[in-house]
């Protein structure tokens, strides 16, 4: 490939920096159209409609010169032209939020009679949906004052979500640990997972020690910050009359409580296939029982296959033709129009994303290595900016945006597509007994990991809500207790991993692992049923990618086939677990 087809086309959303900034100084126009319908919601649908149409051409807008200034920026972040291009739309949106901030409480103030005269015209007709999930919101706004005092508060309240951040990226220092060649390298939040990828049993204990002596020290400061974070939760929910911490979090996706705890009792109920892993774990690396440094070094020496950029693409574009024609003409669109900024080079921000806004390619960026799991990168990456792009064709702005819930659906299935067309075009005994084992791991940290940490977030808030203190002490201990549950008797659950708590960031996120868990089970059972040869199946599918937040997301999940509500995804996703477990071993019998 050419080393302009490559590279993302940015062109074709700004032609010229001179475009961006002729759009940039419409914004505050716009702002201040929106504004003028302040006070006058209630004189007619007609106003009500227009002012909602004024708010989307100035989010729109704004969507757009963001989305250009970062791509750009993200090319090489060392040019501080374009740095300076993100810092300057950022602070003009910051400065022109107060020109928006009377929308929602002058729609809350609407008397319940009019509201109802209102959402009955025609005219608001495609908005009475997003009306009326702002009206649920009702019973637990406060008053205009109070709303105030706790929005300049806000910044106040995160202080401990900051405070964690900061002591956890930027000031632990974790020392250096001897890797397999014998010479010391740094120790540091990303090169801890290789060093317990290790096939060297002694490099991943001390990698592992180190780590966790590290926080040992700081196990009192991390308390802290996590018991104010939890404390602020849980005083949020109590102030806007909810009845715990964990139904205000759902609450905005009109998530039951029922869906969290189905989550974590299915898991509980399905045990038995995480412990029947871990066994072959042990069997296949000589010990008794494994350590938990022992979790993520693979039972199959490392996959050392290599594919160029074009050889990962037509691997992909096969694997995901089990999606229909429609879905494979788009999905090559994202090579002739250039979506994609495919390699490494000094400067470009380093990892994979996929980003874009209503009025632009769903781009991606990608740092292409040519290693096995850069062609998972590239299909996982691919499945967002599919989404994306099917629910910005069938959507109209408005509802273009898919929730988080749903965020990773697309993603994941495209991986497990990827897997299985790998597992069903290969003899070779020791690949697939790799594939297998990644898939495994995959499956472990979404589902069994994520739960056991919305189990533990769970508890903890819970017990600020009946008047705890979260010391090192008590998180410590109910730590050690749960992850002793979660991995059984095959695993030495190590005195050291009670501090775990101390270094998940997610912890601070407000109940937002379980998406994890209950994404990777939906694509589970959302790519046997497309594999399974039913056209229904895969034409059920598109039509969750085109439906952007056009319903809710569990109405969206049960239009494709996917009841969440239930326990039934869960329990047939840990069974698809159990399923490739077996496989594994006998595939590790052959080698």
């Amino acid at each position: 490939m050419k080393s302009c087809e490559i590279t993302w086309d940015l062109e074709s959303l700004y032609s010229s920096t001179k475009l961006w900034d002729e759009d940039f100084a419409k914004l505050e126009a716009l702002a201040q159209e929106f504004a003028a319908y302040k006070g006058k919601l209630a004189e007619s649908p007609a106003v009500f409609k227009a002012a909602i149409e004024a708010s989307d051409a100035f989010d729109r807008l704004a969507e757009k010169l963001y989305t250009y200034a970062h791509l750009r920026s993200d090319e090489n972040t060392s040019i501080g032209v374009n740095r300076a291009r993100v810092d300057k739309i950022c602070a003009k949106l910051a400065e022109l939020s107060a020109l928006e901030a009377w929308f929602e409480p002058e729609v809350m103030a609407i008397p319940d009679d009019r509201m109802k005269e209102l959402l009955e015209s025609d005219e608001l007709a495609f908005y009475r949906r997003s009306i009326e999930e702002l009206l649920r919101e009702k019973k637990h706004v406060l008053s205009e004052c109070e709303e105030r005092l706790l929005g300049q508060l806000s910044d106040v309240l995160g202080t401990s979500g900051d405070l964690f951040s900061t002591l956890n990226d930027t000031d632990l220092r974790f020392g250096k640990v001897r890797g397999e060649d014998g010479k010391l390298q740094t120790l540091s939040h990303g090169s801890y997972r290789r060093f317990l990828e290790s096939s060297d049993r002694n490099v991943r204990r001390n990698a592992f020690r180190k780590l966790y002596n590290t926080y040992e020290k700081f196990r009192n400061t991390f308390a802290v910050t996590l018991d104010a974070t939890v404390k602020r939760h849980v005083a949020s929910a109590r102030i806007r009359k909810f009845d715990s911490a964990l139904q205000q979090a759902l609450y905005p996706d009109n998530i039951p409580e029922a869906v969290y705890l189905n989550l974590i009792s299915t898991v509980h109920n399905n045990l038995d296939g995480l412990f029947d892993y871990f066994k072959l774990r042990g069997e296949v690396l000589g010990l008794d029982k494994v350590d938990m440094y022992d979790l993520h070094c693979p039972l199959v020496t490392e996959c050392k296959k290599e594919y160029d950029f074009a050889a990962a693409s037509n691997l992909v574009q096969k694997s995901l033709a089990p999606l229909g024609e429609d879905y494979i003409r788009n999905l090559k669109r994202a090579w002739s129009e250039r979506w994609i900024d495919v390699p490494e080079r000094q400067g470009k921000r380093s990892g994979a994303y996929s980003s874009g806004c209503y009025d632009s390619f769903p781009y991606l960026l990608l740092n292409f290595q040519n290693t096995f799991d850069d062609v998972f990168t590239l299909t996982h990456e691919l499945g967002h900016s599919m989404h994306s792009f099917y629910s910005r064709k069938y959507q109209e702005y408005h509802y273009a945006d898919y929730e988080i819930f749903v965020a990773e659906v697309a993603s994941t299935t495209n991986e497990l597509l990827l897997s299985r067309y790998l597992l069903q075009n290969t003899d070779d005994h020791a690949f697939r007994a790799y594939l297998l084992g990644h898939l495994a791991d995959e499956i472990r940290a979404t589902i069994y990991r994520q739960t056991m940490f919305a189990e533990f977030e769970l508890g903890i808030h819970r017990a600020v809500w009946d008047g705890e203190v979260l010391t090192a002490d008590f998180l410590d201990e109910n730590y050690f207790k749960l992850n002793a549950e979660y991995h059984g008797p095959f695993v030495e659950t190590d005195p050291q991993i009670a501090l775990e708590w101390a270094r998940i960031p997610h912890f601070h996120y407000n109940f937002y692992v379980y998406k994890y868990a209950t994404g990777m089970s939906a694509a589970i059972r959302l790519s046997e049923k497309i594999l399974s040869g039913d056209p229904s199946a895969v034409e059920a599918y598109l039509n969750f990618l085109k439906a952007g937040d056009s319903k809710d997301v569990l109405d969206i999940m049960r239009d494709a086939g996917v009841d969440l509500a239930t326990p039934e995804p869960i329990d047939a996703a840990l069974k698809f677990f159990k399923g490739t477990v077996t496989e594994l071993r006998k595939e590790l019998s052959f080698i």
